[in-house]
């Protein structure tokens, strides 16, 4: 029987969709609508060293989120991707927790976990990689599916074992044992002799660890399109298909539009630059794994055993309780054919402006040096998802 409220679904929002924006006639004709994910689980496990000089990686955590989403949307079928998010290393943390934080638990609501990434604020205190990795093997509902992909991602810098409570040798045997992968990143500062560590206890725990620039995601070059207004505005009109439901619906709206405009404001660049960070988000909820069924009824209606009679109609929204109970499905069937033609839309100038981006780049001169977050993130994930048998899609060219 449909469950309204299993914290496996996704999030997101109501209100009444305005016209669909037509495309250009010389821009190809949309693609088939997006079908629901039906893969193997992917678990994401983010933990963010936020001490003193961890500015860079929190800003380039907020600048790539997604588009490290975008690129596990290459698999094939899509997977079920949950993703939580812990910080650690500041002392405005509880001290018998080690300084760890728990954000979010493994969510596929990828809004929620963004909005805790824009307000993470760095401090003072001790990194203890060892305590905030097995606060994640211990404390998430890991998925028990077979075949399913569990990844750890510990990313900061300063000695790895600075931990003398928790032996880090210990929990790598826990992630092990678990069946979770530990990656270790670490952000270079000068003092590379701290490197071995790191890599030393990702290999542990069956792993791998890169270095990275932290701060090179915010020098990236950005290039501006004509399409990127476009995209921005569909995915504005894409919020209005969500019809929202449940006692935390109308919350999880408002925070759609929230986390559509804290992307808006990350434009790395300077002043006039594009807003790659919504363009990226953009192509995210144009996609397979941005699934939002707790609390939107278009989305919910595609989860196996749905029944709309059995929502309360005090859980239900202004929109549908304003029309007769026998119209109501045909009201949520009108608003997901009104979402895959924003979706194939959305799709669609994504592809032309990526299309365009790279004949751009290809244009400027290379530069060689630590590979940016995001770079880290999706090579390692690839050839992960890859070692557990996942099929990965080419890029488009």
């Amino acid at each position: 029987m449909f469950n309204p409220f299993r914290t496996t679904a996704l999030a997101a929002a109501a209100l009444v969709l305005g016209a669909v924006l037509p495309l250009p006639a010389d821009e190809p004709k949309p693609a088939a609508p997006v079908k629901a994910a039906e893969g193997r689980p992917i678990d994401l496990v983010i933990c963010l060293d936020v001490s003193g000089s961890m500015n860079g990686l929190i800003d380039s955590a907020k600048l790539q989120l997604w588009n490290v989403v975008n690129e596990l949307a290459r698999i094939k079928p899509a997977p079920r991707l949950r993703v939580a998010l812990y910080s650690y290393g500041t002392t405005t943390y509880a001290r018998d927790k080690g300084w760890v934080k728990k954000h979010t638990d493994l969510t596929e609501d990828l809004d929620e976990v963004y909005k805790e990434l824009n307000v993470l604020r760095t401090g003072g205190g001790d990194e203890f990689v060892a305590r905030v990795t097995k606060a994640a093997l211990d404390e998430q509902k890991w998925s028990t599916e077979e075949g399913a992909l569990k990844l750890i991602f510990v990313c900061g810098n300063e000695p790895v074992d600075q931990d003398k409570q928790v032996k880090l040798d210990d929990v790598a045997a826990l992630a092990k044992k678990a069946g979770v992968v530990v990656n270790t990143i670490y952000c270079k500062y000068g003092h590379d002799g701290e490197i071995p560590g790191w890599a030393g206890f990702s290999e542990s725990a069956g792993g791998r660890h890169v270095n990275i620039d932290q701060n090179k995601a915010a020098q990236q070059v950005v290039v501006k399109t004509e399409f990127d207004d476009k995209i921005v505005k569909l995915s504005e009109a894409l919020n209005n298909t969500y019809v929202s439901y449940g006692k935390d619906g109308k919350d999880r709206a408002e925070n759609q539009k929230a986390q559509d405009a804290n992307a808006t404001k990350l434009a790395p660049g300077g002043a006039g630059a594009a807003p790659t960070v919504a363009l990226e988000r953009a192509a995210t909820k144009a996609g397979a794994l941005y699934r939002n069924a707790t609390w939107d009824l278009v989305d919910a209606m595609k989860e196996k055993g749905f029944d709309l009679t059995k929502i309360k109609e005090e859980e239900l929204c202004d929109d549908l309780k304003k029309i007769k109970p026998e119209e109501r499905m045909a009201f949520l069937k009108k608003k997901s054919e009104e979402r895959d033609a924003l979706k194939k839309q959305i799709g669609d100038l994504s592809a032309a402006r990526q299309k365009k981006v790279d004949e751009e780049l290809a244009k400027m001169p290379k530069t060689e040096g630590e590979k940016a977050l995001d770079e880290a993130l999706k090579s390692l994930i690839r050839d992960q998802a890859r070692s557990k048998g996942f099929e990965i899609a080419p890029e488009k060219k």
